[in-house]
């Protein structure tokens, strides 16, 4: 009796044990409206640490070589910069970032948080293709709704600064000056490529962590993820995207500066870069915006899943 026992109760628990955690693992399902909110904080606070990264990468893909090129390099970038305008200048544009990294992270988290909660198995598990997948959608929706029209007003922000005399005073005088002068239009350049590089960075990042937290949690869906492996499965994610869709990146800022005029179509732009620069010319900006985007991740992903663990407890959607 006593040997039919100690047979049967391993077996019995275990299978109580996988029946309770599949509950557990639904309850964890994150609403949508808390990922709108925390992905918003969570790009705010990203954007403000990282902005002087993102700023020489775009100067840096921006400097042709069919032009005598004005940077030697990052350092001398930082320096030219930090001379000509002070180290506020390391953060020209910021403010149009600002404005769209709040609503873009916000959008991402919260599609991707729909998509996901819809495609999950029963105990709440999302496999890897599913989590490309749902990234690949809440980059595209990001894309449209939020990062064409911020990254065209950041790019010809920026570029601005480089002219002789910069005729943008501001965010939003800016946007005001864009659209009297080229229409709705001017805030869209590029969005073939912004949503291919979008689609593409989203759905390589969210393959990523959901692969990494699925090894990480095994067995356990509900395993508490710490937060410093958390920034490091991000930084890994954002470094992967990085070498997969650094080229649309480039062409994606080409077709979005103040001379977009030269490029007929994203494919133009791309035949126009090769045939005059060569290949290695897609990869410009790559280091600055590897320590960028790395940071980026990271930051985003720990704040995003620390807003989330506070948001749980003081507002209740189960």
């Amino acid at each position: 009796m006593s040997g039919h026992s100690s047979f049967v109760n391993p077996f019995h628990s275990r299978r109580h044990s996988l029946a309770a955690a599949a509950p557990a693992g639904k309850a964890k399902l994150t609403h949508p409206g808390k990922a709108i909110l925390a992905g918003g904080i969570a790009g705010g606070i990203e954007i403000c640490i990282t902005f002087p990264t993102e700023y020489v990468k775009t100067q840096l893909q921006l400097d042709e070589k069919a032009n005598p090129p004005k940077f030697k390099g990052i350092a001398d970038c930082v320096k030219q910069t930090v001379h000509g305008h002070g180290v506020r200048g390391l953060y020209r544009g910021l403010s149009s970032l600002l404005y769209g990294s709040i609503p873009k992270a916000a959008v991402r988290f919260g599609v991707f948080e729909f998509l996901s909660n819809k495609m999950r198995d029963e105990s709440g598990k999302l496999d890897s293709k599913r989590g490309f997948l749902c990234g690949l959608g809440a980059g595209v929706a990001e894309a449209v709704v939020v990062v064409c029209p911020m990254e065209t007003v950041k790019v010809k922000f920026i570029h601005d600064q480089t002219s002789a005399n910069p005729k943008y005073r501001g965010f939003f005088h800016g946007v005001r000056e864009i659209i009297r002068t080229e229409g709705l239009r001017g805030t869209y350049q590029g969005l073939t490529a912004t949503v291919l590089k979008q689609g593409s960075n989203q759905a390589i990042r969210f393959y990523v962590m959901t692969s990494l937290r699925n090894w990480y949690k095994g067995e356990d869906p509900n395993k508490v993820i710490n937060p410093l492996i958390t920034g490091a499965f991000g930084a890994l994610a954002g470094a992967t995207s990085v070498f997969g869709n650094t080229p649309v990146d480039v062409i994606k800022t080409r077709m979005q500066g103040l001379d977009a005029h030269k490029y007929k179509s994203t494919l133009d732009c791309a035949v126009k870069i090769m045939k005059h620069e060569g290949p290695l010319a897609f990869y410009k900006g790559t280091v600055p915006r590897l320590g960028r985007v790395c940071m980026d991740v990271a930051i985003v992903f720990i704040i995003y899943e620390e807003v989330v663990k506070v948001l749980n407890i003081v507002w209740k959607t189960d």
